[in-house]
């Protein structure tokens, strides 16, 4: 979620009466770090706990529990907000004080923008260079070239649903909020203004609300090829087996 100028008025008016020591206020969207850190702070102000919490992982495993949780807050609040967030989801990460989870999932959808438009070339050329796509599917899963991205997505793809329940106007504002904070830090990406210019593109084709994983129309309609195959399913489903949630400890760091 991006907040539009009339939306915060309109939630703030409804939340903030209500909030007090006893209440906290958990962002889960993918939203601006600025946004959150100025609403976390009247929520703060009245005596209430704030943190971002947005998820990752994909619908399928949000439907089973097995989604991802970025936690940013102070220490104190995250062991407030831990048991709530560990019935929720699976993997819970404290990234540091509030905006700091926002910042990081902007980033993590980027990445998997970036892995889904590597996919796409890829099955496309296998194509065109006259590999078999079922063949071509397995031998990225199996290899160095495999990520989660193909492991999902690239399978409704190759079914023809494309059904990914993530669109292409929310592709689009994740990976433009990466690109303001690369602006604001003063890193001159490079892939970053493409994939945006990829987006914008296929907005204008197939419209804001068609799937992020019609992108492969693109190709598709300049190569003239038909990007399925049999055997795949329409939509992901998550197989994992259940376990509780539980707290992720970055990498050199013990747990407290």
């Amino acid at each position: 979620m991006r907040y539009g100028d009339h939306v915060p008025a309109a939630v703030l008016d409804e939340m903030l009466p209500e909030v007090g020591p006893d209440k906290i206020w958990l962002e889960m969207s993918t939203t601006e770090e600025a946004e959150v850190r100025r609403l976390g702070a009247e929520v703060i102000a009245r005596g209430g706990t704030a943190a971002d919490c947005p998820v990752s992982g994909g619908c399928h495993r949000a439907d089973t529990g097995n989604i991802s949780i970025f936690a940013g807050c102070d220490r104190a609040s995250f062991e407030r907000v831990l048991p709530l967030l560990t019935v929720m989801g699976r993997r819970v990460l404290h990234t540091g004080d509030l905006g700091t989870a926002s910042t990081l999932k902007v980033m993590t959808n980027y990445l998997a923008t970036a892995n889904l438009l590597t996919c796409c070339e890829a099955l496309v050329t296998m194509k065109a260079a006259g590999i078999d796509l079922a063949t071509t599917y397995d031998a990225i899963a199996i290899s160095s070239g495999t990520s989660f991205v193909h492991e999902t997505e690239s399978q409704v793809i190759l079914n023809g649903s494309r059904n990914i329940n993530f669109t292409m106007d929310l592709v689009k504002k994740d990976i433009g909020l990466f690109q303001e904070i690369a602006d604001r830090a003063g890193v001159p990406l490079e892939i970053s203004p493409l994939m945006i210019e990829i987006f914008r593109d296929g907005i204008s084709r197939y419209g804001e609300r068609a799937q992020s994983d019609d992108i492969i129309r693109r190709l598709e309609e300049a190569t003239g090829l038909n990007i399925t195959a049999p055997g795949f399913p329409a939509e992901m489903t998550d197989d994992e087996p259940e376990e509780p949630g539980y707290e992720v400890i970055p990498h050199g760091r013990t747990a407290s």
